[in-house]
C-alpha cells in the first residue's frame, strides 16, 4: 500500500493468485496506482520461482527495487515437493533462486535488493551439516538459522556486485501482527498468541522496507542491517565471511537444477 502510494509500478509475486488480484483491485481502488501486476510464485517451489522470474524476464526491461519479503515458521518439520525443509526453501532457498534468476533485470535497474531478517537470527547457528533438519527439527531453531542466512545473503549479495550497481539490504520489520505463524500449533501457537497484544501494525512494519525501497543515498550502507530506519549491529555470527562464502556455494549447488 505505501509502495502503491508513491505511484511505483508493483509486481507482486504470490501462491494465491485469487487473492492477488483481489489485494490488486483495493490497492488501485485505494491509491489509484494502475501499475500492479500480479505474478503467480510459490518460493517453496523452485520450478514456480524460476516460472515467475522467467515471466518477470519476458515482461520486463530492469528491475529497480526487490523486496524478499516472505518467511514462514511451522510447527513440525516438512518437506516441498524439491526434497528441502520448508523453513529452509521459503525463508531462504527461494529467495536466492528468484534474485538470481532476476540479475539481469536487477543490474540494469541498478536495483537494490532488500530481504527481510529478524532480530531472531541472534539465537541463529548455521548446521551446515544438517541444513534439512533430518537429524534433529526444532521450529525455532530452523527459523532463527535461515534469518541468519538473510543477512549472509544480503552481506554477499553486497560483495559480489558492488560493481554491478546493486546494492543490498536487510532488516528487522519488528515483531509484526500478520497472518504469519498461522502455520504453527501447540505451544509455539500459544507463545504467538501471547505476543499479539505487543506486536507493531502491518503499517510500522513496512516502514523500514519502503524506507529502504525508496529513500536516497543509502549507497554507503549497502550490506548493512537495519531496524526502524536506522542501521543496526546484527549478533557477531553474522560478521562470519566463511560460512557466508559457504552457505552461498551451497545453495548454489542445490538451485542450479532449477
Amino acid at each position: 500500500m505505501a509502495l502503491a502510494k508513491k505511484d511505483h509500478a508493483l509486481y507482486l509475486l504470490v501462491r494465491n493468485t485469487e487473492k492477488g488480484e483481489q489485494l490488486k483491485q483495493r490497492l488501485a481502488a485505494e491509491t489509484g496506482n494502475q501499475h500492479i501486476f500480479i505474478v503467480q510464485c510459490d518460493l517453496a517451489d523452485m520450478k514456480s520461482v524460476r516460472a515467475a522470474a522467467d515471466e518477470l524476464k519476458a515482461k520486463l526491461f530492469s528491475i529497480n527495487a526487490l523486496i524478499n519479503n516472505a518467511g514462514g515458521i511451522f510447527s513440525e518439520r516438512k518437506v516441498t515437493t524439491d526434497g528441502f525443509e520448508m523453513t529452509f526453501a521459503v525463508n531462504h532457498l527461494g529467495h536466492f533462486l528468484l534474485t538470481a534468476s532476476l540479475m539481469p533485470l536487477l543490474e540494469k535497474g541498478h536495483a537494490r535488493i532488500i530481504n527481510l531478517s529478524s532480530d531472531a537470527h541472534k539465537a541463529g547457528k548455521p548446521t551446515f551439516d544438517d541444513l534439512q533438519a533430518e537429524k534433529s527439527y526444532s521450529p525455532i531453531k530452523a527459523y532463527a538459522m535461515v534469518k541468519l542466512f538473510n543477512i549472509y545473503f544480503t552481506k554477499s549479495l553486497a560483495e559480489r556486485y558492488a560493481d554491478k550497481g546493486i546494492t543490498a539490504y536487510v532488516l528487522h520489520p519488528g515483531i509484526v501482527n500478520t497472518n504469519f505463524a498461522a502455520g504453527t500449533a501447540g505451544f509455539l501457537k500459544f507463545l504467538f498468541w501471547l505476543m499479539r497484544p505487543f506486536m507493531i501494525t502491518t503499517e510500522k512494519g513496512a516502514e523500514t522496507p519502503v524506507f529502504l525501497a525508496t529513500a536516497p543515498k543509502l549507497d554507503k550502507y549497502s550490506g548493512q542491517y537495519f531496524v526502524k530506519k536506522k542501521v543496526a549491529k546484527p549478533a557477531p555470527s553474522a560478521d562470519d565471511a566463511t560460512a557466508r562464502d559457504r552457505l552461498w556455494a551451497i545453495s548454489e549447488e542445490l538451485v542450479k537444477p532449477f
